[in-house]
Formats: structure tokens, C-alpha cells, sequence
């Protein structure tokens, strides 16, 4: 966890963000969960409880900052804005498995855009973003069926 600390604080101060405590609980948050997504709700409470002074639009602000600066990954779940400490701050571009029993997020080594462009002759793709769902092999392990899962 020091490692990846010190190389966020590294990637603020190359982006001329100052290093303030509350962005330190922020980063300390987020890597003690970089395992799963977190609800920027769960987020915002933790750090309001941390520091009862700070507001919302603070919290929030924080996390956008830390997206755009390629420390915080983020996507939507059911409506609902999720981040996650990125994965690989050396290789921003890659994928996910995300189990839908316990919310473990693994990342996956390769990108599967090479198949796609190869049957879309002639097209230009803008962008994408990929994650694949399911059970993840301890959740499988322990008996969740897929039948259990509320689909997304």
C-alpha cells in the first residue's frame, strides 16, 4: 500500500494538486478498498465522518480530480456512481471481471478490441469500455449459484 500511496501522491503533485489530509484519507480509503467499487455515497460518508467540516461537492470534486489524473476508476451500477483506486497506475487501459456476489473486481490482461476492429473493416472506434460478470472462484467455491445473483 506505501508503494501505491507514494506513486498517487507522486501523480497529484505532477498535476500541480496539492497534497492536503483530507486527499490523503481519500487515497487511504480507496486503497484499503481497491479490491471492490465503492459507492461515492459510502465514500462521501466516510470522509464526513473523518472530517464532519468538509461538504459534499468536496468529496466529490476530490474523486473527479483523482479520475482525471488516472488514480480513481469509475463506473455505474443500477444508477448508482461507483469508484475503485485504479488498478494498474502504470497501464490506465484494461478490463474487469467483477463477481456479482461479493463485488471482488479483477482485472483482465488483455483487451479484446483486437477482435472486434478485426470485424468492423473500414470503421473508426472511438472508444469502449468492457467488464464481464459472474462468480468469482472463491463465490463459486462456496456454492452461489448464478441463479442467486440479481442480474445487471
Amino acid at each position: 500500500m506505501a508503494e501505491s500511496l507514494s506513486t498517487a501522491v507522486a501523480i497529484l503533485k505532477k498535476n500541480k494538486l496539492k497534497m492536503t489530509k483530507q486527499r490523503h484519507a481519500l487515497l487511504e480509503f480507496l486503497l484499503t478498498n481497491q479490491a471492490h467499487y465503492t459507492d461515492v455515497v459510502t465514500v462521501d460518508a466516510y470522509m464526513r465522518t473523518e472530517f464532519p467540516g468538509m461538504s459534499h461537492n468536496t468529496v466529490y470534486r476530490n474523486l473527479k480530480e483523482f479520475e482525471e489524473v488516472g488514480i480513481v476508476e469509475q463506473n455505474t451500477e443500477q444508477e448508482r456512481a461507483r469508484v475503485k483506486y485504479q488498478c494498474d497506475l502504470h497501464h490506465q487501459h484494461h478490463h474487469h471481471f467483477v463477481c456479482q456476489n461479493c463485488g471482488k473486481v479483477i482485472e483482465l490482461q488483455m483487451c479484446p478490441m483486437d477482435f472486434f476492429s478485426d470485424q468492423l473493416p473500414g470503421c473508426e472506434i472511438a472508444g469502449h469500455s468492457f467488464e464481464l460478470y459472474g462468480l468469482c472462484a472463491e463465490c463459486k467455491a462456496a456454492g452461489v449459484q448464478e441463479q442467486d445473483l440479481v442480474k445487471n
